[in-house]
């Protein structure tokens, strides 16, 4: 009897492995421990215990909705229930400490997405222990609806889908998942992407051959990507389903190998795959009738055919995950891939240890010598959590405008921005923190959840303290330009409160808390660059983020959106780890009189950057 064959074509190899592969294997093991990448058995069981919880809360949710959907179906409300499902790397098992949950809570179809907004977070608040939820937030603009929140400091993004051929959700006794293709019936796009989620990370687990060769290899491949700082499929680099579906194609070609020889081959064959042709673990399913979602198809769609490096989804309707990768980012991915390749195979003959090829990227401290900064500002920490999230979403639109420029080799965007907190007391500090400074940063800490500084509520704690009775207290209100600054405290002579004249009042001075999300840029220039001007591309692309008709989230009062030009040497401190040795502004050397006199008939070669 043969062997199953896995993926689109017979598999390259399957010879077993050598003593030497096993022993390389079980040293990959032993570094990807040491590196930190598995969990503890009590962090684990929490998890189990949130998910558990988040269980129930789905229940009352879509009891609430029930009642208000049906408030005279007796039994519609007493059997409604919802389900809760994982996916990502919790689902695929390759999770570790401080990652993310990808969850999706699923309901009948009477359920719908303003019921979930308007449900949801008060259900979690109030149904969960004090303190347990922080930083929820919920963005309602987004293409898939979604809240954010953290739970026990476990951080969960949370989805919602509406089963439209469910009127009632099966009892969580029942074995139930969302692989059947019917369930997609009369869901729109946005509503497809929810479900698939779980979909596609279940598939993936069916269409390789041995689940914890794929599991190790992917944890290897992950930490790895993490560390070269090209993992984030919102900035342009391919994110865990991407990099997941590229580790299970390698083990459908090698079924029989190690975890350690997936890891080299998949630097090796990701290096020379012919792109565009996509990376596919099975045939692509087109004619399903359920659902008028377009499948991936560069025959058909033209936008299909703009993808540079296109992975593709298994489960119907199959979709590419890696749509924002650009021409920059697939530049660094294949730098990358060959560095990994030449390094895999002197670790495999015992050259060189497992350790060297998670060594951390050198985006700051030697990459380049010119950035911009992205800086994006809100004044409160709810509004600039979803204002950064937007930002965040289109930078990759601003490398796109940036790469193509005659002066421009490579625009290279960070994969993560940087959140601070700055108090500022007066207007102009406040413009200086929304061009980017950081000279008035402040640690989180020091903030309470009003808006004011820690020392501000202790100061007007105390002026109240002090207050003697009869004698009126008398507070600034914030102005227009300000959060919760400090109130100010006048105290009146006794037996004169009739005469308070308004120049008697002492001055005072409120602070503003700014909150700001800082994205970086790395650009090298062009052989042969003598000037580059962004001025074009940048106002283009703030016209793009800060239109209200494209962006209604947008107010000018609380939002700012600035960019900036930075060298290497003027990087923030906070941007480089412990023993990361931050670069340094060259110091010119001195010319003799007889040089300068030479060389004055030669023009040196300047490059400037203009950025509005």
């Amino acid at each position: 009897m043969s062997e199953q064959t896995y993926g689109v074509t017979p598999p390259i190899s399957v010879t077993l492995p050598t003593e030497s592969e096993k022993r390389s294997n079980d040293a990959l093991l032993r570094e990807l421990r040491a590196q930190g990448t598995f969990e503890s058995p009590t962090e684990t069981a929490k998890r189990e215990e949130v998910l558990k919880s988040l269980e129930v809360i789905a229940d009352a949710f879509v009891k609430k909705a029930a009642e208000k959907a049906h408030p005279q179906n007796a039994i519609l409300i007493r059997d409604a229930r919802g389900r809760i499902f994982t996916y990502g790397s919790y689902r695929l098992g390759v999770y570790g400490p401080g990652s993310d949950i990808d969850t999706l809570v699923v309901a009948p179809k009477y359920v719908t997405v303003e019921h979930y907004f308007e449900f949801f977070p008060d259900l979690l608040m109030a149904m969960t222990p004090p303190g347990a939820i922080t930083d929820l937030t919920a963005v309602k603009e987004a293409f898939v609806p979604i809240i954010k929140f953290e739970y026990w400091g476990i951080s969960i993004d949370l989805i919602f889908c509406s089963i439209q051929t469910q009127m009632q959700l099966p009892d969580r006794r029942e074995e139930w998942s969302l692989a059947d293709n019917n369930l997609l019936r009369g869901l729109s796009e946005n509503e497809v992407r929810s479900l698939n989620g779980t979909r596609v990370t279940d598939e993936i687990l069916t269409l390789v051959p041995e689940k914890a060769t794929f599991k190790l290899a992917l944890r290897a491949i992950k930490l790895w990507a993490q560390r070269k700082a090209i993992y984030a499929n919102i900035i342009g680099y391919p994110g865990g389903v991407a990099w997941a579906m590229m580790v299970a194609r390698v083990c459908q070609l090698y079924p029989k190998a190690t975890s350690a020889l997936v890891v080299n081959k998949f630097f090796h064959i990701m290096l020379k795959w012919p792109w565009p042709l996509p990376v596919l673990l099975k045939d692509i399913e087109y004619g399903s009738a359920v659902t008028r979602v377009a499948v991936w198809n560069p025959k058909v769609q033209p936008t299909d055919r703009n993808h540079k490096m296109p992975i593709i989804t298994p489960s119907y309707p199959s979709m590419c995950a890696t749509h924002n990768v650009g021409m920059s980012s697939m530049a660094v991915i294949k730098k990358e891939l060959d560095l990994g390749a030449r390094l895999t195979d002197e670790i495999l003959v015992g050259r060189r240890p497992w350790k060297d090829l998670f060594a951390k990227h050198t985006f700051f401290t030697s990459d380049f010598r010119y950035y911009l900064t992205v800086v994006s500002c809100s004044k409160t920490k709810e509004a600039q959590n979803a204002f950064s999230g937007l930002i965040e979403s289109r930078v990759r639109f601003l490398v796109g405008k940036i790469e193509v420029h005659p002066s421009i080799a490579l625009a290279r965007a960070f994969n993560k921005g940087y959140d601070r907190v700055h108090r500022c007391k007066n207007d102009s500090e406040i413009e200086e923190v929304q061009s980017g400074s950081l000279a008035y940063m402040i640690s989180e800490t020091e903030v309470t959840t009003n808006g004011a500084t820690k020392s501000e509520v202790k100061s007007e704690a105390n002026q109240e303290a002090k207050s003697e009775p009869g004698v009126p207290v008398v507070k600034t209100e914030p102005t227009e330009e300000t959060n919760l600054g400090a109130a100010a405290v006048v105290k009146e002579e006794e037996g004169d409160t009739k005469n308070i004249k308004l120049e008697d009042v002492a001055e005072t001075h409120t602070e503003t808390i700014l909150y700001t999300t800082n994205h970086y840029i790395g650009l090298q220039l062009a052989v042969g660059a003598k000037s580059l001007d962004l001025s074009r591309e940048v106002n283009e692309w703030k016209f793009m983020c800060l239109d209200p008709k494209r962006n209604p989230l947008y107010d000018p009062h609380i939002h700012s959106l600035t960019i900036q030009q930075i060298r290497n040497f003027a990087l923030p401190d906070d941007v480089f780890e412990k023993g990361e040795v931050k670069p340094v502004k060259a110091v010119k050397k001195k010319r003799l009189p007889e040089e300068d006199a030479s060389n004055s008939a030669g023009k040196r070669q300047r490059t400037t950057a203009a950025v509005a």
